[in-house]
């Protein structure tokens, strides 16, 4: 069943600014709604759905969210919200449809603060805890953002900031708190009223606003954790993707409020920290990026790794060598997914006895997806070409027009180059803007950063193209060695000639070049732009 030509629900909003920013319908991808369990009624409010849906299930006394010192059963959780949602409207005078900035790490006070603004009828704009002034204006600007909830220590980045909407900090936000103990009566919304603006990490520099819809909420908790994940009550959940980065929103606390579980939330914890979390907490599902994985792999023989059962790795490129050392690190396969912020989480993956190696899924249920050549016509097995997808979320950027990139002939087209083999598995092969031509051949760089990272010097890696006036571009290396004394002309023969005798010759990286740290956003993806700059 299709949604694209359906017509909105008449918005609960006072504030109209969210719905008016929307792309033209012509522009927007099309929705499906195959599975029964994504039909859902025409108002709801998708917070009240996780919080209050859960005391009336029965889950009150259960652990809800944990951080080091501190945990919140579910009913200590949904008294948090709704003295947060009473502060909103009561005491700051926010009215439905308001943008709300939320800026904090990844702690009980930021997810109550999301799930309130939510609650309240008020539209969350998440933003990482990383992110300085010059970045915040633009998200102020382009969001038209109402009022600020902020970590104390990062308030004084919107000091900076020329022109900033009232801002309270946690510590103040806990006193006006204070003054409220009543239930919060969630204000009903349309399905389709946006709830959530989340901003493009910025691999390329350009972040976009993304608007999702309450039903688009508990889209993706109905389909990745249900149909991949498994996910049940007794399981406790850990990371370290942010809540403002999608992957994590979803991952660290919608995904574990859907089903009554627990999710553990860690400020910014490193390998180790993770590690820790994991035997402390007794954590059964972790979620985390590769080079997280790739970090804990050398530290996982001394750790109690006992109570995992799935870990899943999402937010840029899981290498084949990451995978099997991961596995035999731990005995445990690494459930590999691709989501996009403009699909607001996961649409192709593989777990169990399903994963292929090399493999980045199927199609999710609830999703579809093929390959596209640079006509729009659907390609077969074995072909490399544009990833398209289709399924209850799709893109909607706010006021952006690259929307009309993004969405192809109702397709969400998310930029990368994918092969589809006779099976309906996906294969990553590149970015779109990263497939490298070098004196006629098509070079896909992962190819070459698979080869690389098979070498035992190689820490990590990222390939990229130069230009080049002979060869139009060539292969260029940007490459951490496990130990920086070995960087040399040395190094750079005997990568080159490990890589000749694994691929096919022309793959070769021409340039090799050594850093201490590759660019990566905050969520961890690697940010290569910024290498093709060098």
């Amino acid at each position: 069943m299709s949604a694209v030509s359906a017509p909105l629900q008449p918005s609960a909003y006072v504030d109209g600014f969210a719905r008016a920013m929307l792309p033209a319908r012509s522009q927007w991808p099309e929705l499906v709604f195959d599975l029964p369990s994504l039909q859902y009624p025409a108002r709801f409010n998708c917070a009240s759905v996780l919080v209050d849906g859960a005391l009336a299930a029965g889950w009150g006394e259960r652990t809800a969210l944990a951080q080091p010192g501190l945990a919140w059963r579910y009913d200590e959780l949904a008294a948090q919200v709704d003295r947060i949602a009473h502060v909103l409207i009561s005491d700051m005078k926010l009215v439905s449809g308001n943008r709300v900035l939320v800026h904090g790490g990844n702690c009980l006070q930021t997810a109550a603060c999301i799930l309130a603004v939510i609650k309240a009828g008020l539209i969350a704009v998440p933003t990482m805890p990383l992110l300085r002034a010059r970045e915040l204006q633009a998200i102020v600007e382009k969001a038209q953002v109402n009022a600020v909830l902020c970590a104390d220590p990062l308030c004084l980045e919107f000091d900076a900031l020329a022109a900033c909407p009232p801002v309270l900090g946690f510590g103040d936000l806990v006193r006006l708190m204070a003054r409220h103990d009543g239930v919060f009566t969630a204000f009903e919304t349309a399905a389709d009223d946006i709830c959530l603006i989340s901003f493009t990490s910025g691999t390329t520099g350009l972040p976009k606003g993304t608007m999702h819809f309450h039903r688009d909420v508990l889209a993706i908790c109905d389909c990745f954790p249900v149909h991949i994940l498994k996910s049940v009550q007794d399981d406790i959940f850990i990371g370290t993707p942010p809540l403002a980065f999608t992957f994590g929103l979803g991952g660290l606390l919608l995904f574990p409020l859907r089903v009554g579980a627990c999710a553990v939330l860690l400020d910014r914890p490193g390998p180790e920290a993770l590690l820790e979390g994991v035997a402390e907490y007794r954590a059964t599902v972790c979620f985390t990026a590769p080079t997280f994985y790739r970090q804990m792999m050398a530290l996982a023989p001394g750790a109690d790794l006992s109570s995992l059962t799935r870990c899943v790795s999402a937010g840029e490129t899981l290498p084949v060598a990451t995978r099997a050392a991961w596995l035999d690190a731990t005995g445990l396969a690494l459930i590999d997914g691709i989501g996009a912020t403009e699909m607001l989480h996961i649409f192709i993956s593989a777990a169990g006895d399903a994963v292929r190696p090399g493999a980045t899924g199927k199609p999710i249920s609830g999703y579809r997806a093929c390959i596209l050549d640079d006509d729009g016509r659907v390609v077969g097995p074995g072909v490399i070409g544009r990833l398209a997808v289709q399924g209850p979320t799709g893109c909607r950027y706010l006021d952006d027009p690259r929307q009309a990139e993004y969405v192809d002939h109702g397709w969400n087209i998310t930029g990368d180059a994918f092969e589809m083999d006779a099976d309906g598995y996906f294969y990553y092969r590149a970015r779109l803007d990263d497939m490298i031509i070098s004196a006629g051949y098509n070079i896909a760089g992962v190819d070459v950063e698979e080869v690389l990272l098979r070498h035992p010097g190689v820490l990590e890696c990222a390939v990229v193209g130069r230009a080049d006036a002979e060869r139009g571009q060539i292969v260029e290396a940007h490459v951490v060695l496990r130990d920086p004394a070995l960087a040399g002309a040395a190094m750079v023969l005997e990568l080159q000639h490990f890589v000749r005798q694994q691929i096919a010759p022309y793959k070769y990286p021409r340039a090799i070049i050594f850093a201490n740290q590759l660019p990566r956003t905050e969520t961890g993806k690697l940010q290569r732009f910024k290498l093709r700059r060098h």
